[in-house]
């Protein structure tokens, strides 16, 4: 499997197209809509693991002296609508004869916090019971379930359950600061504040937003959004990281690195990009990343970067440079989603010796005449080969939006690209609508993981 690498025609145009992003400036710099902000993260998509699922069974039969069973059957947790932290519990077992086998809980369904994966088994009689079985698998990332237990009574050797199988994804990482008391004071978060961070003597600066019902125990999903060029971290702040942080219902921290002018942090929008010289905006990244985990409680397997145009070359650029498959740097992003790209922070265009898959979702507008739309086919089908997915070119849009689905790609690593008829824009819409839907997808699209 190869790594995406920039195709021969990106040469020609990639300094004229440098160039031509100062027209992307900061007239879009609230992205020209609200992206679907009515709609509410999570509730419906299989995210991390489900909490206890429907009920388990205990003992069976009727209660009473005679060796025919025990008490009734005592009933499980309650179902958790969308990945909550309840888990359901079995039934007691009968008083006398073999206990019923525990039943576990049903799958869970994922949601925007996860829990454990079913619930436990019931106990058995006060014979020994069969073993009591732990839930099913939770869908989602790393529900676990617990482990049922078996008959305990006198008279015989309690059983042992067998806990549930995890989520089909890896479990969710811990970064340093689960379980700790962030040093940023919550005066400098939620409120657009410029955060101050010295990488490689440059002064850099970023805007941190956390859940509000921020649980330091909670490992959380972390979204990067890079601005384009000729924004900057306060428009990222404004237009709610690309409208994505009210569709997260609480289960992400987001944060908005502040772009670079002329070897040092941008004072103004205009100009203020991602040139990346020498590496300087990769390795403000590592810095920013590690700031955040060190303070808070981060997913590390659910990082994630976004951007549109320039902030779209430097979300490819963190992809190829920093993959979570395989990291080396002590991080790496499991996705990005981006919005007309090009390659064009830095002269390497993502040609690493050793190619790591990262899932990927874009969109390009087939009338954009800044960055054009056969590049974002190209630098798609690139990831799609990196992906393990089938070659093909995805369907050009004539009139509403099309999404296409690269088929065969590996398992967990699925490609997206969505054409549209329209300019360089991050928020298209359909003919018809008044917001864009283009955040309801991107939602929807990282939730998988």
């Amino acid at each position: 499997m190869t790594r995406p690498r920039s195709l021969s025609a990106f040469a020609i145009w990639s300094t004229a197209a440098l160039l031509a992003l100062a027209g992307c400036g900061s007239s879009s710099s609230d992205m020209g809509g609200t992206g679907g902000e009515t709609a509410t993260g999570g509730s419906s998509q299989t995210g991390k693991g489900g909490a206890g699922g429907a009920t388990g069974s205990g003992g069976s039969a009727s209660g009473g002296s005679t060796d025919s069973g025990g008490g009734a059957t005592g009933s499980g947790g309650t179902t958790t609508g969308a990945g909550g932290s309840a888990v359901g519990t079995g039934g007691a077992g009968g008083t006398k004869g073999s206990g019923g086998t525990g039943g576990g809980g049903t799958t869970g369904t994922g949601g925007a916090t996860g829990g454990a994966g079913g619930g436990s088994g019931g106990s058995g009689g006060a014979a020994a019971g069969t073993s009591g079985h732990g839930g099913a698998a939770g869908k989602g990332m790393g529900g676990s379930g617990l482990a049922g237990s078996g008959g305990g009574g006198a008279a015989g050797t309690a059983g042992t359950g067998s806990g549930g199988a995890g989520g089909s994804g890896p479990a969710a990482g811990m970064s340093a600061g689960c379980g700790k008391a962030p040093t940023i004071a919550s005066s400098n978060y939620n409120n657009g504040h410029h955060i101050a961070l010295t990488v490689g003597g440059m002064a850099r600066e970023f805007i941190l937003n956390v859940p509000t019902s921020y649980d330091n125990t909670h490992p959380y999903k972390f979204v990067i959004a890079y601005h384009e060029l000729n924004g900057n971290d306060d428009e990222m702040y404004r237009n709610s990281y690309y409208h994505l942080l009210p569709l997260s219902n609480n289960s992400t921290i987001f944060v908005a690195p502040n772009g670079q002018q002329n070897g040092a942090n941008c004072t103004q929008a205009s100009g203020c990009g991602w040139p990346n010289p020498s590496g300087s905006d990769i390795a403000f990244a590592d810095a920013l990343v590690k700031e955040i985990e060190d303070n808070f409680c981060v997913d590390t397997n659910r990082i994630f970067a976004t951007g549109w145009s320039y902030g779209a070359s430097m979300s490819e650029q963190t992809a190829c440079d920093r993959p979570l498959a395989g990291e080396t740097k002590g991080w790496g992003v499991r996705a990005i989603a981006v919005y007309s790209v090009a390659y064009l922070s830095n002269t390497d265009n993502c040609k690493a010796s050793s190619g790591k898959p990262v899932a990927y979702y874009a969109s390009h507008g087939t009338n954009d005449t800044v960055l054009p739309y056969s590049g974002g086919v190209s630098i798609a089908q690139s990831w799609a080969g990196a992906d393990g997915c089938a070659a093909a070119t995805p369907t050009q849009a004539t009139g509403n939006h099309v999404c296409t689905s690269f088929m065969g790609c590996a398992a967990g690593y699925p490609v997206e690209f969505c054409s549209f008829v329209g300019p360089h824009t991050p928020d298209p819409t359909d003919s018809g609508q008044r917001t864009s839907w283009e955040y309801q997808n991107v939602w929807t699209f990282l939730s998988q993981f």
